[in-house]
């Protein structure tokens, strides 16, 4: 198995709760709306060993329209309801049932009409407007005919809730295909793939459900480690595959990857796929409960788009390396120009990553902030080298030249179409400007200056001033800090040094595992 073969399995402890009643088959509900008591009695009486299904019935009393529109309320998932037509009113029932209809929107509750007086019958407009399924007068109703006007309804419910379960699932394979299709972590996605089976099965409806537990692994060097989990196995990340699941669980993966397609049984589900890049997929759930075959349906669509999913994120891990690679060397280039080698621009975007986490940005500004910062000083490719590598301070005529660099950066940048490379001209050419405005190129101030370009502005001094540069000598530490904490308001940011300062412990642990070699 490739080093992106993937598996999913839920945690055995979860396993026992939800195999506890939670989908275990509930008995279908029929709702009784009668004004005479008798009725209710009597049909109680000849459907009390009804079972369709496997499933009996839960019996729910009303008798009146009152107590129909409020028990039809509280019971949307009523399955049949057997209606008297005349109770306080002539019309009570069909009143009853176009509420229902109409401003309850159940269009599911197949719905039987009952009335004591003979020849007394809804105009056939009215059982085709509001779905009434059956129209019994009361005398017809045997034991036989009650018990097969409940079992024809409740086959129409049950085809009727397949339908909807499978419109409701299509639209979760809808939502949950797009969002996989967004993160470009594997293990990320790898998360995320769990969440949606579980929703799109609809497990997430009980609070047992919304606990269950997920991991996913590859193999690497001939055994499979755990790289992603969720609820008991998001603290096992890392553990070999055999010291987190059990012998029997562990022998069900073997056998998946042994027979290499996708494979159902009681309570257990494992999906097998190949991506277009190669990698073999398997997705695994355990405890979830008899699968009817619209839930198999769902899961195999499911996960053919998952595999499209993770060639997405292998694609774009490709490319973002590429990028990494090319501007991490870029900045490295222009540092050696400058006889400036070593870590500064991997210390730097490092430096930036952080204190833009600590600044609030989210995960997205963070990739983008650290890949740009290592261009912040691209435009010194423009400087003659004489400048670049003379000892010493420079002149006032060569300090003008060197302070270019800037707007060079900015010309050669922000041409193009790539976010990376814009945000990195807009660093460019304002991580010299100061808070107070009294900075260069542009001499912007406060919050003119882009948050990207007031943070690398902040940590490029800070790892400038503790290194040693062709004209000036390394500062100890203690002048470094100095030296920020007295341009705080002045040259930079004055919450971004107090974020700095407060965690500087942090930017200290960076320093020392970048070190120059």
């Amino acid at each position: 198995m490739a080093t992106n073969d993937l598996l999913f399995a839920d945690d055995a402890a979860s396993e026992k709760l939800r195999l506890t009643g939670v989908r275990q088959r509930s008995p279908w509900k029929l709702m009784i709306i009668d004004d005479d008591p008798d009725v209710h009695a009597l049909s109680c009486l000849v459907l009390r060993h009804f079972r369709f299904e496997e499933r009996g019935l839960n019996f729910l009393h009303g008798h009146s329209r009152v107590d129909a529109e409020r028990l039809m309320q509280e019971h949307p998932d009523t399955a049949v309801l057997l209606m008297d037509v005349v109770m306080e009113s002539d019309q009570a029932g069909l009143d009853a049932v176009r509420h229902i209809r109409n401003v309850l929107k159940n269009r599911f509750v197949r719905i039987i009409l009952r009335t004591g007086q003979p020849g007394f019958a809804p105009e056939q407009k009215v059982i085709l407007d509001y779905d009434i399924n059956d129209y019994k007068e009361k005398t017809d109703l045997t034991d036989i005919r009650l018990t097969t006007a409940v079992i024809t309804s409740l086959r129409s419910y049950r085809d009727l809730m397949i339908i909807e379960r499978n419109r409701q699932g299509l639209q979760k394979i809808i939502h949950a295909t797009g969002s996989l299709f967004e993160p470009r972590s594997i293990t990320k996605l790898a998360t995320g793939v769990l969440t949606q089976l579980v929703s799109i099965l609809g497990l997430d409806e009980s609070a047992l459900y919304a606990q269950a537990s997920g991991l996913a692994v590859n193999e690497e060097r001939g055994r499979m480690l755990l790289y992603a989990g969720t609820g008991s196995f998001s603290e096992r990340v890392g553990e070999p595959l055999e010291s987190v699941v059990d012998e029997s669980t562990l022998a069900f993966f073997q056998r998946a990857l042994h027979e290499q397609e996708s494979q159902f049984a009681e309570d257990l589900f494992v999906g097998y796929f190949r991506t277009r890049q190669g990698s073999v997929n398997l997705l695994h759930l355990k405890g979830i409960g008899k699968l009817e075959s619209w839930d198999e349906e769902l899961i195999r669509l499911y996960a053919a788009n998952v595999g499209l999913a993770f060639d997405n994120v292998l694609m774009n891990r490709e490319i973002f390396a590429t990028q990494q690679d090319l501007t991490f060397t870029l900045g490295e280039l222009i540092e050696e120009r400058s006889n400036e080698t070593g870590n500064h621009v991997k210390r730097v975007a490092a430096f930036a990553r952080l204190l833009g986490a600590k600044a609030g940005l989210n995960e997205d500004e963070l990739e983008l902030l650290w890949l740009a910062a290592p261009l912040h000083d691209l435009g010194k490719i423009g400087i003659p080298e004489s400048i670049l590598k003379k000892p010493g301070e420079l002149d006032s005529a060569e300090w003008e030249l060197m302070k270019h660099h800037a707007q060079l950066g900015a010309r050669m940048l922000q041409g193009s179409n790539r976010r990376i490379l814009r945000t990195a001209g807009i660093i460019a050419v304002q991580h010299h400007e100061r808070w107070d405005g009294t900075g260069y190129p542009l001499g912007l101030k406060e919050e003119e200056i882009h948050l990207y370009a007031r943070i690398v502005s902040l940590v490029e001094v800070f790892d400038a001033l503790a290194h040693e540069r062709v004209h000036k000598r390394a500062w100890s530490l203690e002048s470094t800090l100095d030296f920020i904490r007295n341009g705080r308001g002045k040259r930079f940011d004055p919450r971004l040094v107090d974020l700095f300062m407060a965690h500087l412990d942090e930017f200290l642990q960076i320093r020392a595992e970048l070190v120059d070699l």
